[in-house]
């Protein structure tokens, strides 16, 4: 778990998205104008992060309006980088 937390933290982005998707389901536009990046960033970066199993998307069959929340791994993760 430490070298996944270190992961996240070496990146602000991935930092950013993590701490906007604790205790939320956003889509990345959400995520997008809360963490001030911009949304093909969020895009690159929920990608990394559902790689490493920290995000899933609930509703995947859908094009547009997905939804994205942290998985278990990714609330832990985020408890420490708080």
């Amino acid at each position: 778990m430490k070298d996944v937390t270190e992961y996240v933290e070496k990146s602000k982005y991935r930092t950013k998205v993590i701490k906007s998707l604790d205790g939320n389901i956003r889509m990345p536009m959400e995520i997008a104008k809360k963490t001030d990046i911009y949304q093909n960033h969020i895009s690159n970066t929920l990608k990394q992060l559902k790689d490493h199993e920290l995000v899933e998307c609930i509703n995947p069959e859908m094009r547009k309006g997905r939804l994205y929340r942290l998985t278990e791994k990714g609330e832990k993760v985020a408890k420490k980088i708080r």
